[in-house]
Formats: structure tokens, sequence, C-alpha cells
């Protein structure tokens, strides 16, 4: 008999939150929902700069008034100028306004420490996933025999496998090591690609960083020998760098794929296809509704880039406010303007409570018996492994339950936490886990953790 997936713990998590609306009592007044990465749902409040410019497109007249920062106005009329007719309603290009994608362009410049950017590279998208589901339509071939394979990481964002599964492609995993802190060890893609032969045909390699759900960020020597082996075994390169603004440790560094692939100099940066993400939903802006996102593509052949171009071409462009929203993201207030000084306290204060949360994160659930938790150095989640009796996974079996998702259904009646499955992650056979975001208020934090934590306790004592 089929077991039940994590679409039963989405359902019931909607019928509790709508018994609490109807006064039933439980013993928690609301449900926390640290489910998925949707800062703002979870309370962080949106960067007033951001919004204020926003506004100013939406209803231009505010433009014309002195209730918002003269930069604001500025940046708003000048927004409105590179809009057909003036308006935010209107459709753009393709790959996205002009002007924005050259801005884009010169901030990955920047950021990768000078190495060009070309701007008929780059595409905007209603979100990265978006743009990484059209690059796989290009790569994945549905009537191949043998089917195309994409290295994928375990665990992984599961989306992506959903993706490449129902483009008709074949997810190969490679398994991040949870004890090295979900490093990627290069030895494991060359047992992955192994793995791969007489099964399917593997033409690409994904890659996240930082990690999602596995908070690891990957050091300059990795993602060199990363690229070496995706040279030298003709793969493609997937980065999803959406959480590149996401880096809490102290000794971590984030680094994109485009800038280590350029400094590694010829034949190399001249060989190796490169696609790289990045979005509006994560970081310090959080605009998950706003639906922003954009790809750079490297070394691409131009017949492929003209199928592209066609894909992209399908939904005409991008949400105009989503490309505004990457135009803020990519080009912030600077010092010395208006407002700089509420947007760097903004900012500091999101990167201060991310950092408060890993750290409570790490030693709360670390002191629990049945509960391991790796650093988390970078990304949006956090990834603890659950340790459970055997008697907890023979009750999961019975109610044909995996155990991870037994344990979060019991965390969500009693407790009214709602977290993921690990299981839907793909992590190692015979290991459980549970994500979920660490962007969210501390003090939501804090009563998750306490919730979660007088939860834990029990449910061990009652499995024991």
């Amino acid at each position: 008999m089929k077991k039940l997936d994590s679409t039963v713990l989405a359902r019931r998590a909607n019928q509790i939150k709508e018994e609490l609306r109807q006064k039933l009592r439980k013993p928690y007044k609301q449900v926390i929902d640290l489910y998925w990465g949707n800062p703002h749902a979870a309370g962080v409040k949106p960067l007033s700069f951001v919004r204020q410019v926003l506004a100013a497109c939406l209803y231009p007249d505010l433009v014309k008034s002195n209730t918002l920062p003269v930069d604001v106005r500025q940046r708003a009329q000048s927004l409105l100028g590179e809009c057909a007719g003036g308006s935010v309603g209107s459709y753009t290009d393709t790959a996205g306004i002009p002007e924005i994608v050259h801005r884009i362009s010169e901030f990955i410049t920047k950021r990768d420490g000078g190495a060009p950017s070309d701007p008929e590279n780059i595409y905007i998208s209603p979100g990265s996933q978006w743009s990484l589901r059209n690059i796989l339509k290009v790569l994945v071939n549905s009537q191949a025999s043998p089917r195309t394979g994409v290295l994928t990481p375990w665990p992984c964002y599961p989306i992506t496998n959903f993706t490449i599964k129902e483009l008709g492609g074949v997810t190969v995993p490679y398994y991040l090591s949870e004890e090295q802190g979900w490093e990627l060890q290069v030895e494991e893609l060359h047992r992955a690609l192994d793995s791969a032969k007489g099964l399917c045909n593997p033409v690409t390699l994904y890659v996240i960083n930082p990690g999602n759900p596995a908070g690891y960020v990957q050091s300059r020597k990795t993602m060199q020998e990363v690229i070496r082996f995706a040279s030298e075994k003709r793969l493609s390169l997937l980065a999803d760098e959406v959480y590149q603004e996401c880096v809490h440790g102290e000794k971590s560094e984030f680094l994109s794929y485009k800038r280590v692939l350029s400094e590694m100099g010829p034949p190399l940066s001249d060989t190796v296809e490169l696609a790289s993400f990045h979005s509006a939903s994560k970081g310090f802006m959080g605009e998950c509704g706003l639906r922003g996102g954009y790809v750079e593509l490297v070394n691409l052949d131009p017949d492929v880039m003209k199928c592209i171009y066609k894909l992209f071409s399908t939904d005409s462009c991008a949400p105009v406010l989503s490309q505004i929203a990457l135009d803020l993201m990519t080009n912030p207030p600077q010092p010395g303007d208006p407002s700089y000084p509420l947007y760097s306290e903004e900012t500091q204060h999101i990167k201060t409570m991310m950092v408060h949360n890993v750290k409570r994160v790490f030693e709360v659930l670390n002191s629990l018996p049945g509960f391991s938790c790796q650093p988390v150095e970078g990304g949006g989640f956090a990834f603890p492994r659950l340790h459970l009796p055997p008697k907890a996974i023979q009750k999961a079996k019975e109610m044909e339950m995996e155990p991870d998702l037994f344990y979060c259904m019991r965390l969500l009646e009693e407790a009214g936490v709602l977290v993921q499955p690990g299981m839907e992650n793909g992590p190692k056979e015979g290991t459980h886990h549970i994500r979920f975001c660490i962007i969210t208020p501390e003090d939501t934090m804090e009563e998750m953790l306490s919730r979660l934590s007088s939860f834990h306790t029990q449910f061990m004592k009652d499995f024991s």
C-alpha cells in the first residue's frame, strides 16, 4: 500500500488554522508555520525603500509628493521612464527592461571582482525556478533513450527534482556529507556518475550554494574541483545561488560559480557551460510574492541561446514589478543617499536576526536527545537529523507514513508547529530529518524552539 505523502500535513495544517479561528480549544493559540522560505508571511518586515519605490511606480502621483524621500521619488521616476508608456502595466522585452538587465549585469561584474557579464546573456523571469525549468527543458530530452540524467544534491530543494521527473529526465543523486557539515565531495560526484551507467545519460550537474535545505557554503577549493569535474565529464553546470546574501558563518564567504570559473582562466573559463540563478524572493528582500528572478548564461552555444530565447518568449515577459524589485535588490541605496541609513538599519536587523536564529537552533536542538544539527553556515533553512526510537518508526509504518512525516504530524497536532518532513528533500535512506525556515523574527523562533523542545521530550518518552 502506498504511504501517505506530505500533502496530508498541509491539509491538516489548514484544518487546524480554521479550528483556531473557530475558537476550538488547543494547547496553543496559533500555528507557527516555518514550512516554506516565506519571510514576510512569518512576520519579517519588508524593506521600506523597496516598498516605497514600488508604491510610487504603481501610483506615480507619489513621485510629485513630498511624502517619500527624494531618492525614492527619483528612482521611481527613472524606472517609470524605462517602462513603455511610463507605466508598470506595459509589456517589456522578453529578457526584461533593457536598462534593468544592464544594471543587473553591472551588479554581477562588481560582485564577481570585475569578471565581465554580458547583458545579452541575462534573462529576467517570474522567479528563479521558472528560469531553471526553462533551462532544464532545453537540456532534458524526453524522447531520448537512455533518458537524460541530471546530477542533483541530496538533500535537495524538492521542486527541482519534481521538475526533472516531470520533463522526462532522471535525477542522479549525489549525497552531501552530513558528518562534514553537508560538504559537497567530488569523490561522491564520481560515484554518482558511475551509478548512472546503463540507466541514463547525465548531461548536467545541479548545485545549490548556499545550500537548501542543507545550510552549507561551498569553499573556493570545492567549487574549483566541481568545475574541473564538470569539464572532464562534459557536463554543464546549473548553479542555484538564490541565498547568496544569506551567509551566517564567520569563516564562510559566498563566491559565485561565475567568478570562480572566470578566475580559473582558459580553457575552463571559455568552455564550461554555466547557468546561474538569483532571486528577489530570498535574502534580505524576501519578496516571494513578487516572483522575480534571473538567470545568467555562460559559454552556451549560439543555437542553444536561440532556443532559450524562444522558451522565455512564451510568457511575454516577467511581471514588471518583479523586474523593478530585482533592480532594487542589485542596486540598493548607497552611503549618502537619504534612504541609506534606514535601509542599512533594516538589512542589518535581518542579518542579526538570522545569525541569532541559527545559533539558537544549533544550541537548542543539539541539547535534545534524538536530535543532531549541523551548523547552518548559509541559506534560509535548518535541516536537523532525527534519531527516532524503533517504536516510533513502527508506529509510523502502521499509520502508512514515513517516520519523519509521522513526527511532523504529531508536532503540528500537539504543538502547533508546521515544518517540512525531510523525506521531501531526499536524504540518505534510513535517515530522518526535518526542514524549517530560519528567516523569521527572533521571538517566533524562540517560541518555535520552546514548543519543539517540550513536544520532542514527551515524544521520546512516549516511544522509548
